[in-house]
């Protein structure tokens, strides 16, 4: 597979399939790993205002000396700031903690259906698209109705980032998201804890390969259309996850790995009841 490949996104901008997730990476760590990420070769980068690591994140970009055209920076309104005219004034402040003039996506971070305010936020991302301050739009964590409702709008996002894992494939959900053109993002691609890591079958995909489990996992999203943007603060396995684009799955390994999904495989929060 060729490194930094491409995924078209429908409003005609262009995003790295492999990027490096920030999640969990204290403020004063972000800006050493994401320099290393910078010069092993991502250029793709995935933070979130609920990170609070944005201007970690923001100084790794500024002293890396790598053009801001080659960059793909994407931040998240948090819930707290849904709303109108709190996400405008929201996304100002993602952007001076970035030291950015704009992001290249712009995600609402969940749907919280019960607070009912995701279409007054996607108004305001339409805004925010328009003044150039977020080159593409989109959500993360939204209910099929939610995202429906969006749908219905005649706005249709870029992208959607889900929980999305081999133990938890969301196939229904990326059925949708294609139908519209959307591309799917993958959080907590590697799962939580060694579960899959660990995982018999993967374990001998990856053996057969001469590749680690997850470098496995990786190219395993990789192949069925996902971006994904796994997470490191250990060097190596920064290295190991970029290294991940020389893994090429056959079909049969692609569909054993898709096999393993479960009903009860979500690790994180149902967007349908996470409304704090």
């Amino acid at each position: 597979m060729t490194r930094n490949q491409t995924l078209q996104l429908n409003d005609g901008h262009s995003i790295p399939q492999l990027g490096f997730g920030v999640w969990q990476v204290d403020a004063d760590v972000a800006e050493d790993v994401v320099s290393q990420a910078l010069k092993i070769g991502y250029r793709h980068i995935d933070t979130a205002k609920i990170y609070g690591n944005e201007e970690g994140v923001g100084r790794a970009i500024a002293s890396s000396g790598i053009p801001r055209e080659e960059l793909f920076v994407t931040t998240k309104l948090w819930n707290d700031d849904q709303g109108y005219e709190s996400a405008l004034e929201a996304v100002d402040k993602s952007l001076e903690r970035l030291g950015l003039d704009y992001v290249d996506l712009y995600l609402i971070h969940w749907s919280q259906p019960e607070k009912g305010k995701y279409l007054d936020t996607w108004k305001a991302f339409q805004e925010i698209k328009a003044s150039g301050k977020a080159r593409s739009i989109g959500v993360s964590n939204f209910t099929e109705k939610a995202l429906q409702d969006v749908l219905d709008t005649g706005v249709v996002p870029a992208a959607h980032q889900i929980e999305l894992h081999p133990y938890f494939t969301q196939q229904a959900m990326r059925e949708l998201d294609s139908r519209h053109g959307i591309v799917t993002e993958a959080w907590s691609p590697l799962g939580q804890g060694k579960a899959e890591l660990q995982d018999e079958m993967i374990g001998k995909i990856a053996e057969a390969h001469g590749a680690t489990p997850a470098q496995v996992i990786i190219a395993w999203h990789l192949a069925i259309g996902n971006v994904v943007f796994p997470k490191s603060v250990t060097p190596q396995r920064i290295q190991e996850n970029w290294d991940a684009q020389d893994v090429t799955l056959s079909q049969d390994e692609v569909q054993q790995i898709s096999a393993l999904t479960r009903v009860d495989g979500r690790i994180g929060p149902d967007p349908a009841d996470f409304n704090d």
